[in-house]
């Protein structure tokens, strides 16, 4: 059997389990022994998993994950979102299409606490979508937002995508984290800038603005007191030197805790449930690296992540267009996969190769700048059809919205994220901005 065809039968494998609804890491898992044991044997593959599943888990930088999985489910527990948008919805409720900004407001807010697109997209839906159905808003327009704001709980720091990229990269964390803190702010202004487009291009999906919108309170101010000490002392410890980023995780998820208890929200349920979630959550990703692990070593074997890179070398195509065609292939296997299992599988053939192209700059801004890259690409596959994991979350809470009419929705914002892509694809400097003021 041949190179290609042996690769060619791992991927396959692969795609045919998930046909038949394996789940995605078991089925990596499958379809890297069968790839491993017919180039090496049963006693080399069982001596590969014996050190590998050590080898991964043993390691320090891991522990990150299960922390900041924590942070969020404490924020989802504690009756964080409902004080974030109750303050949202007041400061924007002034403008047409304020309180589906508002939501979006509330998303990024969240988002830096929690690091999970999902988890994001739910609570804050839990939260606004009634308020925004009350007020006479499309269901098309409420489940579309709602859904594309809930990518802003990846694109922003402390994402767990990014987490994973710098792990699988051996990328400083701390500067990833400065890096996505602009284009996630962009996203956030791109996202309520498609808002107010269209809702006045489309009629019907927006009511028009109250006589009297509500005032602020003091209230209102101290409800979103907590989550910006949570992110100051988190992420200015981080910033500044003072911790390391699993510590920061760890006074994260800490101080998040202490924030739900003194608002009475934290009850002993929701703190069992708390720990059952983040160890579901941290068990699937590291069920996904051992898969993957697995899979990229038989593929590795093969020598054909390295032929393809030296076959694109010799095309001679820029390395823009180069990584331009990365990221739609990010965009097209969205379609069936989830951004975990996405870079798990791919990164380790295509970082090398990106790595090996001059973008001139230092190869560590050239892998930073492809890791906020990969992390807007990978959210198209959380919200675009036919898939779109948080469209199914938010249209599973909004039962009257049909999913036709939520993936319409999701499209201004598709449009949003196109746009944005490019501008970091040929303006590189915007995303790095902040990295130079991290040491």
């Amino acid at each position: 059997m041949t190179s290609i065809q042996l690769t060619l039968l791992i991927f396959g494998s692969m795609l045919f389990f998930m046909a038949i609804r394996v789940p995605i890491a078991v089925s990596m898992f499958f379809a890297g022994a069968i790839g491993y044991v017919l180039q090496t044997g049963w006693a080399p593959f069982a001596s590969f998993m014996n050190s590998q599943a050590f080898a991964r888990f043993a390691g320090y930088d891991l522990s990150v994950i299960p922390l900041f999985i924590l942070m969020g489910n404490f924020a989802t527990h504690g009756g964080i979102s409902k004080s974030l948008f109750q303050f949202a919805a007041t400061v924007m409720g002034r403008f047409k299409g304020g309180l589906a900004m508002a939501s979006l407001m509330a998303c990024a807010a969240f988002g830096a606490i929690s690091g999970s697109s999902v988890a994001t997209a739910a609570t804050i839906t839990g939260v606004a979508l009634p308020e925004m159905r009350r007020h006479g808003y499309s269901g098309r327009l409420a489940t579309g937002t709602l859904a594309a704001g809930g990518t802003l709980g990846i694109q922003l720091p402390p994402s767990v995508v990014l987490v994973i990229y710098a792990i699988l990269t051996e990328q400083n964390i701390t500067k990833l984290f400065a890096a996505a803190v602009v284009p996630g702010i962009i996203a956030l202004v791109g996202y309520m800038t498609a808002v107010a487009i269209y809702v006045r291009v489309v009629p019907g999906q927006a009511p028009e603005v109250a006589d009297k919108p509500e005032s602020m309170t003091l209230a209102k101010i101290m409800g979103v007191l907590p989550i910006l000490i949570i992110f100051t002392l988190v992420f200015g410890g981080i910033y500044g030197g003072l911790f390391t980023p699993t510590e920061g995780a760890a006074v994260g998820a800490a101080t998040t805790l202490i924030t739900a208890m003194l608002k009475r929200e934290m009850s002993f349920n929701k703190f069992k449930e708390s720990f059952l979630g983040t160890a579901a959550s941290a068990a699937m990703i590291f069920l996904i690296f051992v898969g993957a692990d697995l899979m990229n070593a038989a593929l590795a074997m093969t020598q054909v992540p390295n032929q393809l890179a030296a076959e694109v070398g010799s095309w001679g195509l820029s390395p823009l267009a180069i990584v331009a065609a990365i990221l739609v292939f990010y965009v097209i296997l969205g379609a069936v996969m989830d951004e975990m299992s996405m870079l798990l599988l791919t990164i380790p053939i295509f970082f090398p190769m990106v790595m090996a192209l001059d973008f001139g700059m230092p190869k560590e801004m050239t892998a930073i700048w492809f890791g906020i890259m990969v992390l807007m690409t990978v959210g198209f596959g959380l919200v675009a059809p036919p898939v779109g994991l948080n469209v199914y979350v938010v249209n599973s809470i909004a039962k009257d919205v049909p999913m036709s009419e939520s993936y319409q929705g999701v499209m201004p914002f598709l449009i949003s994220d196109v746009l944005r892509t490019l501008l970091f694809l040929f303006f590189p400097i915007i995303p790095l901005w902040l990295v130079g003021f991290v040491g």
